[in-house]
């Protein structure tokens, strides 16, 4: 339908239009593996980035700034780890509560107002090719992939991510620290939800307090979709990287067929359901057969 589906920059385009997204749904798709979830990483990148933009109206060197985002999303993941890892809480309900009050920050710090006139090297991180034809945040999801892919399928922390997705008390009889992995996947998180604010400002080039709202719902059928396990202790990067693919190219094309945000909403909620529902029915067909 479009001459220009197929051509090389919009294949890059249809990466940069939702790095933020599936730069965080690789972190996503290593907590839903171990058996836990995070509804809040959408209100942690919002809160991240209007946290730089607060600072930078301030008066703060954009550094500095980008510093304390990212510090500021460190600290939401280990609240939100402390409670899951320490205090036993389930990590929906935690981190629902994390949905709504880093979301109430985010607003706090900004009201009803939105901030720009950020320095024009940093927009330009965000709005223009950094190596080659490749954006810069291009560039951070593959190192972040890379890093990923080595945590989780190359690594005895990976191992105890599958073992503790599959059993938590046998995990803990088997002498793993339980407590230790959840909370620094909670810290990954947080660290990863922030970056993932800071490029997104870099990208528009200004900030409101409900950026990056509704988010959640897309990472986490990227991560569904790849194959994850919603009871975790199953799953691969590279069928998150499919799904990935996969939704991009869906909400693209959709794009250049001129149908509505809202259409493709349905689409990507359609997909979420059949995600978690299809494996499912597939498992009780096969344990009846078997």
């Amino acid at each position: 339908m479009s001459p220009h589906y197929i051509s090389g920059s919009n294949i890059i385009n249809l990466f940069q239009l939702s790095i933020e997204k599936i730069v965080v749904a690789l972190i996503m798709a290593l907590l839903i593996i171990n058996g836990e979830i995070d509804l809040s990483v959408a209100s942690v990148m919002g809160f991240a980035a209007c946290l730089l933009a607060y600072l930078t109206s301030q008066g703060v060197g954009m550094p500095l700034a980008i510093t304390a985002a990212l510090l500021g999303g460190l600290a939401a993941g280990c609240i939100n780890g402390f409670f899951v890892a320490y205090v036993g809480l389930p990590s929906l309900v935690v981190t629902l509560a994390g949905l709504i009050g880093f979301r109430g920050l985010a607003r706090v710090l900004l009201e009803d107002r939105a901030i720009g006139g950020f320095p024009q090297w940093f927009t330009d991180l965000g709005q223009k090719a950094f190596l080659g034809p490749l954006p810069f945040a291009l560039i951070v999801f593959v190192a972040v992939l890379l890093v990923a892919v080595a945590i989780l399928h190359l690594s005895t922390f990976g191992r105890k991510i599958y073992v503790i997705g599959n059993g938590v008390d046998v995990a803990r009889y088997s002498g793993v620290a339980v407590a230790r992995v959840k909370f620094s996947l909670f810290l990954m998180s947080g660290f990863i939800a922030a970056l993932a604010g800071v490029l997104y400002a870099a990208r528009l080039g200004s900030v409101r307090g409900d950026l990056a709202q509704g988010f959640e719902l897309e990472i986490i059928t990227m991560v569904l979709l790849g194959g994850v396990s919603i009871f975790g202790g199953s799953g691969s990067l590279l069928g998150v990287f499919l799904a990935i693919l996969l939704v991009l190219n869906l909400r693209n094309g959709m794009g250049l067929a001129n149908l509505t945000g809202n259409s493709q909403s349905i689409v990507i909620g359609v997909l979420l359901i059949l995600s978690a529902a299809v494996p499912f029915l597939v498992s009780k067909v096969r344990s009846r057969v078997a």
